[in-house]
């Protein structure tokens, strides 16, 4: 595979098939010299999304097109949050 390969975190994991992915950038004013943060929010594609929860970390590559808005593939998980039952007194 070829492509840029993005670090971010799930943010919704409704949809049949696809994950939206939320990347942090960070960039230098010109004029200001002072660095700011923007992100960007990524359709990407992947076959079992019930592995994924909101607030994991994951890698993703760019991939031909998948549909209108999707061209991104889940690359490999870096951080699963794992469930963590509350007990109750």
């Amino acid at each position: 595979m070829s492509g840029k390969i993005l670090k971010g975190h799930v943010v919704s994991s409704k949809m049949a098939k696809t994950l939206t992915v939320k990347v942090e950038f960070s960039k230098k004013h010109e004029r200001y010299n002072k660095r700011y943060i923007f992100h960007n929010n990524f359709k990407v594609h992947c076959e079992d999304v019930s592995k994924f929860k909101e607030g994991d970390l994951i890698q993703i590559i760019e991939c031909a097109p998948i549909s209108k808005t999707k061209n991104w593939v889940v690359f490999t998980p870096v951080e699963v949050k794992k469930k963590v039952a509350k007990e109750k007194k």
